[in-house]
């Protein structure tokens, strides 16, 4: 069996590859295909950046990703277009290409392929929210004006066919799960569960946003992989009636679309959440299994309540989310046990999230605190706090739960609920914030919760919670 991919239009096999081979290493020391830049090689600066598209029944999809932390294997069954295979097969250049040049957005040139590739992708997607496209393309360096209006330009034309690839991914698309030493991509869940029972030291992939840089900045040398990216069951979203369900392979971009329905300042949250280029990668169940304490997904699923399915073998079981985090680096789950899905009840959406980092794009929180408070008649009949950033998990604060719930909801009740939260927690002090200013800002937010409540968002957000 060999990995087996599209690149610029042309079938691609290959063998014997190291383990954690990056695209990108791939591409510019296999390929010597040179346009493809190298900055930071951790996912943040965006130069890396390439289009890989995919097509599951019968729809093609396109996504902008980071070539430093893309694992070959991931790219079985898929297209990679990067900006050497742009050109029109009569030779025209695409569209964004033409408008770059047209509107003077070229910088100095070393990031210009990467701001290409998502600006292609967005292009294809026909999406044309450009500043959230472009916020994982760091550089600024002679002015961003002129790619802003590149881009504006770029998205009056209409999509290049040529870039679809519809015809060779349609016979890609049905290429049988990927068994190769060291690497297994099945596309059945039972499969999948099977496997990592008998090999519970492998590491499983989602999107390697996180794994990426164990390889690319740690050094460190993967026994075995297994990727969830093939298997359907994982990457399904069922909205029930009393439940939505999100498999664990669902992307960040995916999730983020889905709570705009439903809880709107989630997805205002989750649009801060790294990159177009992360999001499209970073996988829900990787953000909940790693375990970090400041990863910012857990706490609003904690505050919604939700509820983590976990599977091993063919044996299932369920927890409150807040039950899998039991100490720092430790979560309550077996060898060769895995996520499987998250569920979050359905609700009225009364939750708020706030996000607290240095930089409002690419950033990872000092503080996230989110609240599901119900109110009735001016009472708090219930209450459900998280916050990460405070403690060695994400936590819930039910000391300042159990003060606010039976309570009226004024300022006076939220005052003295906020000094609760010396109990509930005990931050730390390290280099993105000190303890005092952790604990300042928590008070502060159940503060601001309560203004938001009473007079709406005008007054405190810079940019509105997307409809």
């Amino acid at each position: 069996m060999t990995i087996e991919f599209l690149l610029n239009g042309e079938t691609v096999r290959l063998e014997g590859q190291p383990l954690g081979r990056t695209l990108l290493e791939w591409l510019r020391e296999t390929r010597k295909m040179t346009g493809t830049k190298e900055g930071c090689n951790e996912g943040d600066c965006g130069a890396c950046t390439v289009m890989v598209s995919s097509m599951e029944d019968g729809i093609v999809s396109h996504q902008a990703l980071n070539a430093c932390i893309l694992f070959l294997p991931q790219l079985h069954g898929k297209a990679v277009r990067t900006v050497e295979g742009l050109v029109s097969p009569k030779g025209a250049p695409h569209p964004v290409q033409a408008a770059m040049v047209d509107h003077h957005g070229s910088q100095c040139g070393f990031c210009t392929p990467g701001f290409i590739m998502s600006m292609t992708a967005a292009h294809q997607n026909g999406r044309r929210d450009h500043n959230d496209v472009l916020a994982g393309n760091l550089c600024r360096c002679t002015g961003y004006a002129p790619i802003i209006r590149a881009a504006e330009a770029a998205a009056k034309k209409p999509r290049t066919e040529w870039l679809e690839d519809r015809r060779a991914l349609s016979v890609l698309a049905d290429v049988e799960s990927l068994d190769i030493p060291g690497v297994y991509a099945p596309r059945g869940l039972d499969d999948f569960a099977t496997w990592y029972l008998a090999n519970p030291d492998a590491t499983i992939i989602g999107g390697a946003t996180d794994v990426g840089l164990w390889v690319t900045k740690r050094l460190v040398d993967l026994p075995k992989m297994l990727l969830a990216g093939r298997v359907a069951e994982l990457k399904q979203v069922e909205v029930m009636t009393n439940s939505i369900r999100i498999g664990a392979a669902v992307n960040m971009s995916e999730v983020l679309d889905l709570m705009s329905g439903y809880h709107p300042d989630f997805a205002e949250m989750i649009r801060r959440y790294g990159s177009t280029q992360v999001r499209n990668a970073a996988t829900i169940g990787g953000n909940i299994a790693n375990g970090s304490p400041i990863g910012d997904g857990p706490p609003a699923l904690i505050a919604l309540g939700a509820t983590l399915h976990l599977r091993r073998g063919d044996k299932t079981r369920d927890m409150p989310l807040e039950d899998y985090f039991v100490a720092y680096g430790k979560q309550d789950r077996a060898q060769g046990e895995f996520v499987e899905a998250v569920s979050i009840p359905r609700q009225a959406d009364v939750l708020k999230c706030y996000k607290i980092s240095k930089r409002f794009d690419q950033d990872i929180s000092a503080v996230c605190g989110c609240f599901n408070i119900i109110v009735e008649d001016g009472m708090v009949t219930a209450a459900r706090i998280a916050f990460g950033g405070m403690a060695a998990t994400p936590k819930r604060a039910t000391a300042v739960e159990d003060a606010l719930i039976g309570n009226p909801w004024t300022e006076q009740v939220v005052m003295a609920a906020a000094r609760k939260f010396a109990v509930d927690y005990a931050p730390i002090d390290d280099m993105r914030a000190s303890s005092r200013y952790r604990l300042t800002i928590a008070r502060n937010l159940l503060q601001r919760c309560l203004t938001e409540s009473q007079l709406g968002n005008k007054y405190t957000r810079v940019l509105e919670a997307r409809a």
